[in-house]
């Protein structure tokens, strides 16, 4: 929703302006320029771009209006979660949560938390990494490495769609330049041509530049920034879940493996020690 608001504002600011000045808007409205610059910057971004990439690039625009942007509630979701899989472990040994790790959907423990059971990455995060620890022996160093790898890996993907979109911000400034000079050329061919009819042809064409320009820091730009914000959000989120297991599976006591989790949960989400005490306590009732 703030991308739509944050477009409406962009477009109001700059049409305002240009209103208030008694601009003429139908100058603006240069279909054939639009198509120059929106074709060739879609024709490059498919040359540039192997068809998985475009395939995450069409399903991250899409997704932007319901992109998740985690709260304080999601990640105390995520500590009761953490907290129950612990003592389950401590309290019943790691054979009792092997049917929860093998089949999460039919989980009393996982079916609690359904925000955390849609999320694919941090659920393969944790089950994969119990799984492990119950078929294996592993030093804490290693998981730790092993997981860094893991959530490194879920950001090289991730963050693909933001830098092709950056990528393709970047070209539209120049892609405006050559709409631009097509017009130039156009108005040479008229330059027998009355001086307000020359005038009209030249404002149509420098249209191009500002077209670009206008797309470039105004649309597509943000947009691309926006998807990175994005990937930082949900590799943060993984991050805890990564350190509170890496600790528990050192040997750490459940409260404490959680306290290492809740230290790295951001600022603005994290719950005071007290808070998330009182949760536990009461999730316990």
């Amino acid at each position: 929703m703030l991308v739509l608001i944050g477009f409406a504002i962009v477009i109001a600011s700059v049409i305002g302006g240009y209103l208030l000045e008694h601009g003429n808007l139908s100058v603006l409205f240069q279909p054939a320029e639009l198509l120059i610059i929106g074709g060739a910057a879609i024709g490059s971004f498919i040359v540039a771009s192997p068809m998985k990439t475009v395939r995450a690039v069409v399903q991250s625009i899409l997704g932007v209006l319901r992109s998740k942007t985690y709260s304080k509630a999601d990640y105390l979701e995520a500590m009761l979660l953490l907290n129950g899989i612990f003592y389950k472990i401590r309290q019943q040994g790691l054979v009792a949560i092997e049917s929860d790790v093998d089949e999460p959907d039919k989980s009393s423990l996982f079916n609690r938390f359904p925000g955390i059971l849609k999320n694919d990455r941090a659920m393969a995060l944790i089950t994969d990494t119990l799984r492990m620890v119950m078929t294996t022996t592993i030093a804490t160093h290693e998981l730790e490495s092993l997981l860094e790898g893991e959530i490194d890996t879920h950001y090289e993907e991730m963050i693909v769609p933001s830098k092709t979109v950056s990528f393709i911000a970047d070209g539209l400034p120049g892609l405006g330049i050559v709409a631009a000079v097509l017009g130039v050329v156009l108005t040479m061919g008229k330059i027998g041509a009355p001086p307000e009819i020359l005038g009209h042809s030249i404002g149509a064409a420098l249209v191009g530049t500002f077209l670009g320009v206008l797309l470039c820091y105004g649309f597509v730009g943000p947009l691309g920034r926006h998807l990175e914000h994005s990937v930082q959000e949900e590799l943060q989120y993984l991050t805890v879940f990564k350190v509170a297991l890496v600790a528990f599976v050192g040997g750490a006591a459940p409260k404490v493996a959680l306290e290492f989790g809740r230290r790295v949960i951001p600022h603005e989400n994290k719950p005071l020690f007290s808070e998330l005490e009182d949760i536990l306590r009461q999730a316990k009732k």
